[in-house]
């Protein structure tokens, strides 16, 4: 079996930096965002925050995929091989696409945020009673996507070490014997 080292490297650091910066974002940037001192100010520090975050992580999800791609063609025969290899697989990209998903989302609604500027909001993702509508539904449906994509990232992470599980050599050689019997 070939090694597949800068392959399951892209996938890793891409993934752990997808989940990371956005599990950071939910849990210090949005609620962090209301000490701004004004109500105007807190939308405008959680949306530079967002901004910022947003091109890191675009290119820690393109890492994530070339890697995730590299090693699905290097480990093709092991996937068409070994029980239950071809399911985890499909598994983890079900998984990824969904969290392509969400995640796509939420920038589109993150944009909206962003794009009103400096407005009333009691953090990153709650609106005031003086914030314009279409900024405070974004920020309602943003309320619950911030925990769903490092829900969506953590679950691949898991997803992947039960993949690596399978690289085992006392698992291959069982999957590999279930086939033949």
């Amino acid at each position: 079996m070939a090694r597949l080292t800068l392959s399951r490297s892209l996938h890793d650091v891409g993934l752990a930096a997808w989940f990371g910066g956005t599990l950071a974002n939910a849990v210090a940037l949005n609620p962090a965002a209301a000490e701004a001192g004004q109500d105007g100010r807190t939308g405008a520090v959680a949306n530079a925050g967002w901004d910022r975050w947003t091109p890191v992580n675009a290119a820690a999800i393109g890492l994530h995929l070339a890697g995730a791609v590299g090693q699905l063609v290097g480990d093709s025969g092991r996937v068409a091989r070994q029980r239950g290899v071809g399911t985890t697989a499909l598994a983890k990209t079900a998984l990824t696409a969904a969290a392509l998903g969400v995640t796509a989302y939420s920038r589109s609604l993150g944009r909206t945020v962003s794009q009103a500027g400096s407005v009333p909001a009691a953090s990153g993702t709650q609106p005031q009673a003086h914030t314009p509508q279409d900024v405070a539904a974004a920020q309602r449906k943003l309320a619950a996507l911030q925990w769903l994509v490092p829900a969506m990232t953590g679950a691949l992470v898991v997803t992947s070490s039960y993949a690596g599980e399978q690289q085992r050599a006392s698992e291959q050689v069982r999957g590999l014997a279930r086939l033949r019997g």
